[in-house]
């Protein structure tokens, strides 16, 4: 029976999370690209996503990202256009929520775009205010 040699399986390369802490630079789209926001989950790499330019594509997920950067509905991507496929794109990059803050304060992205972000200046809406009489039951 052979020896392993290595220094273990998927499982370990399954629990590294080693560019969680680094802080990356703010990368902006060039012609061939453009910013999108992912609307709905479609199965096999397949997402679909409102683009910045007013169309509805379908993005596919490079394979670099497939297993390490998790794609959610709601998220900030950069889409790589296609040539010969107008319809259909690449995600090239995903945003963070403070990545995405930073470029619609830029004005890269316009204002009636929503993106995942975490709202901490508004209040709370845990509560609902509701009153029952019990007279009325």
């Amino acid at each position: 029976m052979p020896k392993n040699k290595g220094k273990g399986g998927k499982n370990r390369k399954r629990g590294k999370n080693e560019n969680d802490s680094e802080k990356r630079e703010l990368v902006f789209k060039e012609d061939g690209q453009e910013y999108a926001v992912v609307t709905k989950m479609l199965g096999n790499g397949w997402v679909e996503s409102n683009c910045c330019d007013g169309s509805k594509r379908q993005a596919h997920i490079r394979g670099a990202f497939r297993k390490k950067v998790w794609i959610t509905a709601g998220d900030l991507v950069l889409l790589g256009l296609r040539d010969f496929q107008d319809e259909k794109a690449d995600v090239i990059l995903k945003y963070t929520a403070d990545e995405a803050r930073m470029l619609k304060s830029y004005g890269e992205i316009p204002d009636n775009i929503k993106v995942n972000e975490t709202d901490t200046m508004g209040e709370p809406d845990d509560e609902a205010n509701v009153e029952f009489d019990i007279d009325d039951i």
